[in-house]
């Protein structure tokens, strides 16, 4: 292949694909995170609600997901993978490791962060009869926000990275590219083409975080 084709059709593809395998399991592990993250926080002794065996076997569960390296993750969920989506190859695929892997990551950063929230502003809500709904939605998670902007834009900079490792298992996109392209087939350019696309959506990824924060902040 040419690198002219490379640039022209084989490049755009897999950033096209990349980009879906990014911002499809960050949104649903970000909605998934935050609720295992409520829980955990609700539930922990001095919450809103402390409930030690729901506490405990949920704080298990994340601990489980996290401790498996990635690459070992796909694989092990490609039954799974094969019963939702029906094939373990392609973006698709991929999308589902990709959220398991990072959710229970992105979980524990919502955690860290709502349990940030001055415990003062909790008692002060408390005292003027908010809900537990109240205080959860208009004041542990507004006052939060910036640090879980923050925590997010770390989780998608690790989902990036795990595109690259589900590349390597023929779910495509710039992974793929460099592994095949790139590495088998030792051309140098595509490879740095690649490397440089990574490093910008990095960049880019980055700037956009550290934006927000400021504004919310």
């Amino acid at each position: 292949m040419s690198f002219s084709d490379f640039m022209t059709n084989l490049f755009p593809a897999a950033m096209i694909q990349t980009l879906y395998m990014i911002v499809v399991p960050t949104i649903i592990a970000t909605a998934i995170g935050f609720v295992i993250a409520v829980i955990l926080v609700v539930t922990k002794d001095g919450g809103l609600k402390p409930n030690k065996n729901i506490n405990r076997i949920l704080g298990l569960i994340v601990n489980i997901l996290r401790s498996f390296p990635f690459i070992i993750l796909i694989v092990a969920m490609i039954p799974i993978t094969r019963a939702i989506v029906g094939t373990s190859i392609g973006e698709t695929a991929a999308i589902v490791p990709i959220t398991v892997g990072s959710a229970p990551f992105i979980a524990r950063l919502i955690e860290n962060a709502l349990d940030e929230v001055d415990k003062g502003l909790i008692e002060a809500a408390k005292s003027f009869g908010a809900t537990n709904s109240q205080i959860i939605f208009k004041v542990m998670l507004k006052e939060a926000t910036p640090a879980i902007v923050t925590g997010v834009t770390l989780s998608i900079i690790s989902i990036l990275g795990y595109t690259a490792m589900a590349g390597a298992v023929g779910a495509g996109g710039l992974g793929n590219v460099a592994l095949m392209y790139g590495y088998q087939q030792f051309d140098k350019n595509v490879m740095a083409y690649t490397v440089i696309a990574l490093v910008i959506i990095v960049q880019i990824i980055q700037s956009l975080g550290d934006f927000l924060y400021r504004k919310l902040k």
